[in-house]
């Protein structure tokens, strides 16, 4: 019986394959690199930024299982203001258009109720018209565009 889950430190090693392989049809439909974008998502996810957004940060983190596949992935990042980040919401291309992201988007409003978030934040690429579209038929409002470049070598905090 598919069901939507909290993820377990031995869970991350799937979740890092998971978002890769979602965020990378992505990045192939925009024209992403590694060399050209690095820093993006499907390059910049490894296990040890997933661990360390589990050990230390302490991130709600939740997957779809179905089957024993774990196949819908997101996390939330609490920030100050009562307000969250939705963090790398992903479904394997395989899976899309069965209402797995409408479950986990769904869940992530909820999970993030009940931490006190008055506001979720949720970036995406703009670019990216039709999942801008389905996020915005799913209650999400446009506020405004922020310019990230995905080719910066930053280390990150």
């Amino acid at each position: 019986m598919p069901m939507i889950r909290e993820v377990h430190r031995e869970d991350i090693p799937a979740c890092v394959n998971l978002i890769k392989q979602s965020f990378m049809t992505v990045a192939d439909e925009l024209g992403f690199t590694e060399e050209n974008a690095p820093r993006f998502t499907a390059f910049a996810i490894n296990e040890e930024r997933l661990l360390w957004q589990f050990d230390n940060e302490n991130r709600p983190m939740y997957v779809y299982e179905d089957a024993g596949v774990l196949c819908g992935y997101y996390s939330l990042f609490m920030q100050e203001n009562n307000e969250c980040e939705l963090n790398n919401l992903a479904v394997l291309p395989e899976y899309r258009h069965k209402g797995i992201g409408k479950e986990l988007l769904e869940h992530s409003y909820s999970t993030a109720r009940d931490n006190g978030c008055k506001l979720m934040n949720i970036g995406i690429v703009e670019e990216n018209k039709k999942l801008r579209k389905w996020y915005e038929d799913n209650e999400a409002v446009h506020l405004g565009t922020h310019k990230f470049d995905f080719s910066l070598l930053h280390a990150d905090t």
